[in-house]
């Protein structure tokens, strides 16, 4: 849509990769609580598992809080010589293991389900959402970023819900369970084994401040450096044509450096906050060691007490450097949700109108219409034309006269500014989207099929078309013939943009498929600007047919191919300068002469 792009090249629009790297971190600040209940919802309908989840992960923490006690009670048996208890103590020693290994596996299977279930959830929401933003969000925001957010950030998540919810939960139910069996052992030990938590919790403030701007800023970037590969992947022949493969490494590199330096800092703080914790923990150590030889010279503890100690002092530890090593991760996975989540937040498509217009005849009318992508930037100035049902209208005019935005407000991609767009003297705002999508078919100059068989590709339009009406459409659009040709018929499969097969074969393949759509509406956006001669002069014999009661746009930069339309429409800046049928534009000698003659010498518009 040559006409779209070049009014939308002269700005730069808010999240576009012209942004300088970071600046939507400052832009809008990080909302990790909101984020996190956010993504709490996504749990609620998964009940069960996560009851399952809990169970399991309480039972782990239970054994895990119980063996240390049979610990002691096995070193205080050998100590005084009591051999019959200590196997006893042995043999339970052994049972809870075995349970606590039982209920391990179990955790780590519904830990996994769990994640994936939520996972697909979000990522089928957030695909529901894309597939219905408008045209206007898609068109200004990369690609690349997009698909960031629709992979790489989801997998965040899914390895964070995966790895770290049961580590969550079991590392609180412990740290409890810890601190209730060291009270109920000594009391004054356990006050003075907590005191290391206050220096776990400052740790934990600082270091956490400076891990989640990092970890967000990592993910901003990584989805600018997707949409420059996106980019350079979507345009390799024009930057192979060009020798611009130095240019488009330099551009690489500069994003790859930026990231690489961000990682890293990521990186530092996250795996800070493990060794931060192993130096506080051993402190706790320390402490229980000189207090606990005192409090057992005393009499106050035994040694097998001493050694339950070291043991809850670990446990206690434990879950906290467990969470440390997983905060990076957790980090990364709330930067991940917040963008995904503003995705979601993005109002969709207004598709609404009460209209059905089953009975569609065509009249078109554009009634003082004024629109802008950009404030400020007017595209289409007072822009008046009534198509009359069944009449074939020719736009032309120079790169970036507005033509093709024409197409895209009477298609409602776009919203107009001011005035009023009717079919049929009903405003298209009245009428519901897909019902007026359903009774317009288009045809554009950069042909989009999609990775199926040629079959499915042609009934993209109506899926409900029978076999005979596809061979009808592929024999009017004259690429029957083609497809025979190929090694699969009708159901040869093809690449990614059909990329396989010829732009020109693309371009018949998608006249085709607007055949079959039998619309009451008909917009040819350079439709024919990629077969030769021969063939063109074949399809447009085949669109005579066609338009018979139908009424047609014709967005055409080779007039040759529009000397038989009813009205001829030129366009300049966005006004209509001239309308006529082309002997009538030839004889004004105007605007629309000018492009003819210059067009007929060989030079380009």
């Amino acid at each position: 849509m040559a006409d779209n792009q070049a009014s939308l090249s002269n700005y730069k629009v808010p999240g576009m990769r012209g942004t300088r790297l970071g600046e939507r971190q400052r832009e809008k600040p990080n909302d990790g609580k909101g984020t996190m209940k956010r993504l709490v919802r996504y749990f609620s309908r998964e009940k069960m598992r996560i009851g399952v989840l809990v169970a399991a992960v309480s039972i782990v923490a239970l054994c895990s809080v119980y063996v240390p006690n049979l610990q002691s009670r096995a070193i205080d048996s050998i100590a005084a010589g009591d051999y019959g208890v200590l196997g006893q103590v042995l043999a339970m020693m052994l049972a809870v293991y075995l349970v606590n290994s039982f209920f391990t596996l179990v955790q780590g299977r519904v830990s996994a389900i769990l994640s994936q279930s939520i996972v697909r959830r979000m990522r089928t929401d957030l695909f529901g959402k894309i597939v219905n933003l408008s045209v206007s969000y898609i068109d200004s925001h990369p690609h690349g970023d997009i698909m960031s957010r629709m992979t790489n950030d989801i997998e965040n998540i899914s390895n964070t819900v995966s790895q770290s919810l049961s580590s969550l939960v079991s590392g609180v139910l412990t740290m409890i369970g810890t601190v209730v069996m060291m009270v109920y052992f000594c009391p004054r030990l356990a006050l003075l084994s907590c005191t290391t938590v206050l220096l776990t919790l400052l740790a934990t403030k600082y270091l956490s401040k400076a891990m989640r701007m990092f970890f967000r800023k990592r993910q901003v970037i990584l989805g600018e450096l997707n949409s420059t590969v996106e980019e350079m992947v979507g345009g390799y022949h024009t930057v192979t044509a060009y020798n611009r493969q130095e240019e488009v490494i330099a551009q690489f590199d500069k994003s790859s450096d930026a990231l690489t330096k961000t990682g890293i800092m990521a990186e530092i703080f996250g795996g800070s906050m493990g060794p931060v914790m192993n130096v506080i923990n051993n402190i706790g150590f320390v402490i229980i060691a000189a207090f606990g030889g005192y409090f057992a010279i005393k009499g106050v503890i035994s040694i097998g007490v001493i050694s339950a100690f070291i043991v809850y002092a670990k446990q206690f530890g434990r879950p906290i450097d467990e969470l440390a090593q997983i905060y990076g991760q957790i980090q990364t996975a709330i930067a991940g949700a917040e963008r995904v989540f503003a995705i979601m937040d993005e109002p969709e498509e207004d598709k609404s109108g009460e209209n059905t217009m089953e009975n569609i005849v065509g009249n078109i009318s554009f009634q003082n219409v004024n629109f802008s992508y950009v404030k400020g930037k007017q595209v289409l100035n007072n822009f008046n034309i009534d198509v009359r049902a069944g009449h074939k209208i020719a736009l032309v005019g120079s790169t970036g006269s507005g033509k093709t935005t024409v197409v895209n407000l009477l298609m409602r991609f776009y919203d107009i500014d001011s005035g009023a767009i009717a079919i049929d003297g009903v405003n298209i705002r009245d009428i519901d989207c897909r019902e007026l999508r359903k009774n317009i078919a288009i045809v554009l100059q950069d042909t989009i099929l999609f990775a199926d068989s040629i079959r499915n590709n042609l009934r993209y339009s109506d899926e409900n078309a029978t076999e005979e009406e596809i061979w009808e459409a592929a024999k009017m659009s004259h690429c029957h013939q083609m497809i025979n040709h190929l090694p699969e018929g009708y159901d040869t499969e093809l690449s990614q943009a059909g990329f396989n097969i010829s732009q020109g074969q693309r371009q018949l393949l998608a006249i085709a498929r607007a055949f079959i759509a039998k619309p009451k509406i008909l917009i040819l956006d350079e439709a024919t600007s990629s077969v030769d001669t021969r063939t063109e002069k074949n399809i447009q014999d085949a669109m005579v047919r066609l338009m018979e009661n139908r009424t047609s746009l014709i967005i055409a930069h080779r007039l040759s191919t529009i000397q038989d339309a009813d009205c001829i429409v030129v366009l300049d800046n966005g006004s209509i300068v001239e309308t006529g049928s082309h002997g009538e534009l030839l004889a004004q000698k105007g605007r629309y002469y000018e492009l003819y003659m210059a067009q007929f010498a060989g030079n380009t518009t």
